[in-house]
């Protein structure tokens, strides 16, 4: 590869010291995720030596944008901004859509392309299953994409249900009443919600029935209209469950299915997200967005553990020859892309 020299101008020495970090740390940071570039800055100019010198102009006129847009810029978000010009993505697109703000003022956005195109399918869609590992934002996000809706009155209430597999369903053992029962497994969508409102507004949604917490086996028989359902964990649900959720929707309503295949704790193994996307497939207003690794939004290391385990899970379904290995009866497999 040739090297190369190409310069920048920032504009406005406002942007200059956020875009270099104090002590220079977000420069220092761009030069060691491109080794062999170096970077020098003299008043507004930036002038980059090397093979990626490019690239590397690419993820600076990105970081000015987020910057011109009112984003802080800190360490992890350059990192994620690299990582996104690395794949030919636009960070200043895909990280300034705004979903709402919290009742601290904190904005909701999406954090990665593929968190992206989630938010565009709940948005457009009726039903929308989002499939992907531990920490990419499926369930946080459709609790964001929730309030959303019934603070501009597109909804009427939040349904949010999960399968009690640990609890076989059979809440009546445990004491208190149906909230107190199914607390302990809906905790992370409560964590979300409270995340979204105060405390104050939470309970009192609550206390209105505008946010309802029921287990899966409850759905059974009703027809939620005008409502936005969120299914969690869904890949612990059975067939039948499955199919007696989906025939839950009613009119003016919106459903959000979420889960992770490589977590299927269902007795039997029997998923009820295994081979769905294919029976699925066709229908209008229905969609599956699958998140992976780069969508990660938890500690980095996180994102290294999902690769990890998808790297074996590769190995695993080819063997020596590079042929695929039999999967029809793992569970899941129906589900692989």
């Amino acid at each position: 590869m040739k090297s190369t020299s190409v310069t920048l101008n920032v504009p406005g020495n406002d942007l200059m010291s956020d875009l270099v970090g104090e002590q220079d740390i977000l420069l220092r940071r761009i030069e060691s995720a491109f080794p062999g570039s170096a970077i020098h800055v003299r008043g507004n100019k930036i002038t980059i030596d090397g093979d990626h010198a490019s690239t590397i102009r690419l993820v600076f006129d990105e970081v000015v944008t987020l910057l011109q847009k009112g984003l802080t810029v800190d360490e992890r978000t350059l990192d994620r901004a690299i990582d996104m010009v690395r794949f030919d993505e636009r960070p200043s697109e895909i990280l300034t859509a705004e979903i709402l703000r919290t009742s601290r003022g904190k904005p909701v956005r999406a954090r990665s392309a593929g968190q992206k195109r989630y938010v565009e399918a709940v948005t457009s869609g009726i039903v929308t299953f989002a499939i992907g590992p531990a920490g990419t934002g499926k369930s946080w996000l459709a609790v964001a994409m929730a309030v959303r809706s019934l603070q501009a009155g597109q909804v009427d209430r939040i349904v949010l249900t999960r399968p009690l597999v640990e609890a076989g369903e059979r809440v009546g053992f445990l004491p208190g009443d149906l909230l107190a029962k199914v607390d302990p497994y809906l905790r992370p969508l409560y964590d979300a919600l409270f995340d979204m409102v105060d405390t104050e507004t939470a309970q009192r949604l609550l206390d209105r029935g505008q946010v309802e917490v029921a287990p899966l086996a409850f759905m059974r028989g009703r027809t939620l209209n005008n409502s936005f359902v969120i299914l969690d964990e869904a890949q612990n649900t059975t067939p039948e469950q499955m199919k007696m959720f989906l025939t839950r929707v009613g009119f003016g309503s919106r459903v959000v299915i979420t889960g992770d295949i490589s977590q299927v704790d269902v007795p039997g193994g029997r998923s009820g997200l295994d081979g769905l996307e294919h029976r699925l497939a066709g229908i209008d207003g229905l969609s599956f967005v699958r998140l992976g690794a780069r969508d990660v939004v938890r500690h980095r290391i996180v994102q290294d553990i999902v690769e990890a385990y998808d790297r074996e899970s590769s190995f695993r379904e080819h063997d020596t020859r590079g042929n695929p290995t039999e999967t029809v009866d793992s569970p899941g497999a129906g589900d692989r892309s």
